[in-house]
């Protein structure tokens, strides 16, 4: 499972996402945010090197529990975790580079 298009409303669980295995970017962000839509071409271009690096996109906000529980401030944060553990974050990244760089230590982690 790649790039997704569409942010999940209904966000699952901390205890479910801890339990994933394998690479995960976890985006957090929503539809009308202008830096999120600024970063959507870079993200699914990035990404289409890491087919096997699953992504959830999470429609966040004031009172949304799982933003909360990762202490997200500003949008877009894709938060870079690997069975359970998160390895880096980048917040509100502007190019395509960062991004894949970023995916590249993941994998390799």
């Amino acid at each position: 499972m790649a790039y997704t298009s569409l942010f999940l409303v209904d966000a699952p669980e901390r205890a479910a996402v801890d339990a994933l295995p394998g690479p995960l970017v976890l985006e957090f962000g929503v539809d009308w945010c202008p830096h999120c839509q600024l970063a959507q071409q870079l993200l699914e271009r990035a990404m289409r090197g890491y087919p096997a690096v699953r992504h959830l996109k999470i429609e966040d906000g004031p009172g949304r529990r799982l933003g909360r529980s990762f202490r997200i401030k500003l949008w877009p944060s894709l938060l870079l975790i690997k069975d359970g553990q998160e390895l880096e974050r980048l917040v509100r990244p502007t190019t395509e580079a960062e991004i894949a760089a970023a995916l590249a230590r993941l994998a390799g982690a």
